[in-house]
């Protein structure tokens, strides 16, 4: 009589799927999307070609992957940096510092994937991601003026939106800049510098 085995079918898994994200992030990162070719990602992620179909997808499908767990662990760590810190000037400082932490990380690609690299991605999908992302960090950006408000430390009438807007696109810059060889040490002094402008010292709410 015959029994069933219990042995699961199929070759069980030799790689870890979170490093193989990682790898694939740095691939993308190092040589653009339309650079990539599928036997790139192979040797890079370490992976058999019908491991990566049958557990990524395709290039396209495998990106717009590595797009969200990037903008999702970028996104937390520019929160932390935004919210940690009590006072405004602090939290302003803390966010631009950590764009250019995030740009020049060592033994990565200098610059920032949806900044640098996603943008030049003529996909639909991507281009509607990228978007989304934009508007909740700008969101996220005036909560934090907002939340000067309430401290006092700005006036009601501060231009919260504008204000906001003009953090990302220095935080966009520095990033750029990184991209072709600016020194973290001297981002990093201008991260300093552009905190104290978007919050100028002395200004406190009538109240």
């Amino acid at each position: 009589m015959l029994t069933k085995s219990s042995r699961p079918r199929g070759r069980p898994r030799t790689f870890d799927e979170g490093e193989a994200l990682q790898k694939a992030t740095q691939i993308f990162w190092s040589k653009s999307y339309d650079g990539v070719a599928i036997d790139d990602l192979i040797a890079g992620m370490g992976v058999g070609r019908q491991s990566l179909y049958s557990v990524f997808g395709d290039k396209r499908t495998l990106f717009l992957r590595v797009l969200r767990a990037y903008a999702e662990r970028k996104g937390a760590g520019a929160a932390q940096a935004l919210f940690s810190p009590p006072v405004l000037s602090d939290a302003i400082g803390g966010f631009l510092r950590h764009a250019v932490e995030v740009a020049t990380e060592e033994g990565a690609v200098p610059g920032c994937l949806m900044v640098c690299v996603a943008p030049l991605v003529d996909d639909a999908e991507v281009r509607q991601f990228l978007k989304d992302a934009a508007a909740g960090g700008l969101a996220l950006v005036e909560r934090r003026f907002h939340d000067g408000i309430r401290a006092g430390e700005i006036p009601p009438d501060f231009p919260v939106t504008a204000r906001a807007r003009h953090v990302l696109d220095l935080a966009r810059g520095m990033t750029l800049h990184a991209q072709i060889g600016e020194p973290r040490k001297t981002l990093l002094i201008d991260a300093e510098a552009a905190a104290n402008l978007m919050v100028p010292q002395g200004i406190k709410s009538a109240n």
